[in-house]
């Protein structure tokens, strides 16, 4: 009987690893001296419990970094960690990345207990040093403006800044001491923690084409696309007079019938019916004599 309880407890203690979990986006590359942030997602049953973050190849053995339960760590200025029980996420940010900080990590929820393991998932970071751009097109309408941003890693940050159209090296622009370049159509600010800007100004359709920013001996390509202004129609009303070739119509307004005129027409309309009236009368009067004297005609009396 004893045996049987504890084969019990080791298995459920073997549930809440195979069904309950905590996931992560697996690998994450940053550029040298930049910051990167890697989300851990985990189960509801896990809101209330401690997390963290380590550094090792074995969870087993990795050293730990941050944890939810001890702010204020030495290593805060680099690694701070933050949980959101609402989402059921927490998050890890690491600062001023160097190369030999490239490796494996482990975000964990710690379960604690003899029989239970913590729950974790593993994320590797590899810190590269070169460059990159946020965008690699960009378009604008003719006559606007542009903006291109390239990301260099931390070994890059003294190197001059270059903007050049592709095929054409008598066309790079350079940065100067104070890592500024500005002319009518083109503006180059490096603000020297990691990033610089091109600002095309007033662009025009022959802009378009493809263009690299170079850092150092790394340099990346960036295409450019001038797209034309939309056109617009405007409609003008006709406040002139009308010219000879056009023909106008002017109809004169209807006029008013005053009462004085229907009461003369009523007068008139019953005059001729009176002497249409007459003349029927008169007719038929004559009629019937002409007919009453052929009546009494010889050979027609009675």
């Amino acid at each position: 009987m004893p045996q049987l309880f504890t084969i019990t407890l080791v298995l459920l203690a073997c549930i809440p690893a195979s069904l309950c979990r905590v996931t992560s986006v697996g690998e994450l590359s940053v550029l040298e001296g930049r910051s990167v942030t890697a989300p851990c997602h985990y189960d509801p049953q896990y809101a209330g419990y401690v997390k963290y973050w380590c550094q090792g190849r074995m969870r087993e053995f990795c050293t730990s970094l941050a944890r939810t339960d001890t702010p204020g760590s030495p290593l805060e200025e680099r690694v701070s960690i933050f949980d959101d029980p609402v989402q059921q996420v927490f998050t890890v940010t690491m600062k001023d990345l160097k190369e030999g900080d490239s490796g494996w990590y482990w975000c964990g929820v710690e379960i604690g207990g003899i029989w239970s393991a913590d729950v974790t998932a593993s994320v590797h970071i590899s810190v590269i040093h070169g460059m990159s751009v946020v965008n690699s097109r960009v378009s604008g309408e003719e006559g606007n403006s542009v903006t291109v941003e390239c990301l260099y890693s931390e070994r890059y940050r003294a190197s001059e800044k270059r903007w050049c159209r592709s095929g054409d090296w008598s066309s790079c622009l350079v940065t100067g001491s104070d890592g500024s370049y500005e002319d009518a159509t083109v503006a180059i600010n490096d603000d020297r923690t990691g990033a610089f800007t091109i600002t095309l100004k007033e662009m025009r359709m022959r802009d378009t084409g493809w263009y690299w920013c170079a850092a150092g001996q790394q340099q990346m390509s960036v295409h450019v696309l001038v797209t034309p202004q939309p056109s617009t129609t405007a409609v003008s009303l006709i406040t002139s007079p009308p010219t000879p070739s056009q023909s106008v119509v002017y109809l004169p307004p209807p006029k008013h019938i005053a009462q004085e005129s229907w009461d003369t027409h009523r007068h008139i309309m019953e005059s001729v019916v009176v002497c249409a009236s007459l003349v029927v009368f008169v007719g038929m009067v004559i009629l019937a004599r002409k007919m009453w004297s052929q009546h009494r005609l010889p050979g027609g009396r009675r």
